[in-house]
């Protein structure tokens, strides 16, 4: 099997696993109004000033996991080309993407649409892109 279609594999099971957890997992159920964030780091800067004994998994789960959970993303997709993207032609897909991600989350009512989640995708994507290109640099 070549080396892109073993990768586009991982990256379809990898989707799959996301909508899945974004849309259905941790419990989610449908709100009866729509949820959302528009003002840049409103729900990071909560976490953190609100930070105690009682709710780090919560702030760690959340912080840590909007970042981590998109590493695998960062990777695959650049990974998944016959000709890797340059990093403005990635991250130009991956806001676009993620912005379709937390806008059905609004409109579907399952989560809630909010730009830090965006902001922290980003970072995440942006980890696993780095961590691709210097893979890539090191097999040359």
């Amino acid at each position: 099997m070549q080396r892109q279609t073993f990768i586009r594999c991982i990256l379809f099971l990898y989707l799959v696993m996301l909508a899945y957890f974004m849309f259905a997992g941790f419990h989610r159920s449908v709100h009866s109004n729509y949820r959302y964030n528009l003002i840049p780091l409103h729900t990071v800067s909560a976490y953190v000033r609100n930070l105690g004994p009682g709710n780090m998994v919560d702030t760690a789960i959340n912080l840590i996991g909007n970042i981590a959970v998109f590493i695998p993303l960062g990777y695959l997709l650049p990974a998944s080309m016959f000709r890797p993207w340059s990093y403005g032609k990635f991250i130009l897909f991956f806001v676009c993407f993620i912005f379709l991600l937390e806008c059905l989350q609004t409109i579907l009512r399952v989560g809630t649409g909010d730009i830090d989640d965006l902001l922290l995708n980003v970072i995440g994507g942006s980890i696993g892109y780095i961590i691709f290109r210097q893979r890539l640099n090191a097999e040359v």
